[in-house]
């Protein structure tokens, strides 16, 4: 399994790899950038077909988070994890106390919170054996589930998005296809659904969609259906990868906005999405929502969801400055989004080095 060499590695500060046979746990970190400060992001557990489709889904999702922390104004750098394994079979509170022991291996450099797969709860479980830990239910600071934060980030930023293509958000009059009824997505359908926007969605798990069709009134179609669907936004809320070859001739809306990491199966489908009048939101700048109430809670400046939510709102403003500079420069928005990140880093890094080189 190539590392270095993957096309995904992007100069990563540090990979580190863990097994423990005995708590059923094979666990990758990836600490893409420090020079902003310790890494932070996610862990998610997921099914991977092979061991090199986890290590590319770290490599990517850890450089996503450098580049969505610098973004959003963090003192954080970016990291990421995943577990190896099934999270309705193999999950076990020995399997996070264990992940905990990985996470508190590293001495500081990677924060870890939840993502795919896992809870707020098993939080709690990592944090026992180690306190670089975020995204906890209780204790100092806690400020429980990030999902309610990303949705509403999400919102501003197809709020932004609607401003810019339309004039106005006009909510009544909008229609939003959300692929993906997850924690994010539901609470992202329930914010829209509030302001009276019109909904189609869909979703893997039937429960998920029953329950937005019966608390939204959405229009629920098959998961092969929803991006093809006319729609004024659609809003990947899944996972990642779901804009590519084969779906961008499909797709009907006239923004994509959602929560979902890595919606670009590749770079060069931003420039397809632009060619075809599509606005894209990048997903890294619209999805930040989670991590910027985590970032809170491990500075210890947590104070309450409604002042996290009202620092969430900023995402909006991000979005108009570079939906306007890809307009002046007419080049697509994820490479406006890239360039951005990467001179904010390369200046964090000019001024404070990185967590890396100091720990060494």
């Amino acid at each position: 399994m190539a590392v270095f060499s993957s096309p995904a590695f992007d100069g990563h500060e540090k990979v580190a790899f863990w097994n423990d046979e005995a708590a059923g746990l094979r666990s990758i970190i990836a600490v893409h950038s420090t020079a902003a400060g310790p890494s932070a992001g996610g862990c998610r557990i997921w099914s991977y077909a092979n061991d090199a489709d986890a290590l590319t889904d770290v490599l990517r999702l850890s450089r996503g988070m450098s580049y969505k922390n610098i973004m959003a104004g963090l003192r954080l750098g970016g990291g990421k994890a995943v577990i190896v394994g099934d999270r309705q079979r193999t999950k076990t509170p020995a399997m996070m106390r264990s992940f905990g022991r990985f996470v508190e291996s590293l001495g500081g450099l990677y924060y870890t919170a939840e993502d795919v797969g896992m809870s707020a709860e098993d939080m709690e479980y990592v944090a026992e054996e180690t306190r670089y830990v975020a995204g906890r239910s209780k204790g100092a600071n806690a400020s429980g589930d990030p999902s309610p934060f990303t949705a509403h980030g999400v919102f501003c930023g197809i709020e932004a998005a609607l401003a810019h293509r339309f004039g106005t958000p006009d909510w009544s009059s909008r229609t939003i296809a959300i692929q993906g009824l997850g924690h994010v997505g539901y609470h992202l359908a329930r914010e829209l659904a509030d302001q009276g926007a019109k909904l189609i969605v869909a979703d893997i798990h039937e429960a998920n969609v029953a329950r937005v069709v019966s608390e939204c009134g959405a229009r629920a179609v098959s998961p092969d259906e929803i991006i093809s669907v006319r729609a004024d936004v659609f809003s990947p809320c899944a996972l990642g990868a779901v804009v590519n070859e084969t779906t961008i001739a499909a797709i009907k809306a006239d923004i994509i906005a959602g929560a979902a990491n890595n919606q670009l199966a590749e770079d060069r489908h931003g420039e397809m999405l632009r060619a075809r009048d599509i606005l894209y939101v990048p997903d890294y700048v619209i999805n930040a929502g989670g991590i910027m109430n985590v970032s809170l809670e491990i500075e210890g400046r947590f104070e309450n969801a409604t002042a996290s939510m009202r620092w969430v709102e900023h995402i909006g403003v991000t979005l108009t400055e570079l939906f306007a500079r890809a307009d002046r420069e007419a080049r697509p928005t994820n490479v406006i989004a890239d360039e951005m990140a990467r001179e904010r880093i390369a200046a964090a890094k000019r001024t404070h080095g990185s967590a890396s080189e100091a720990a060494e």
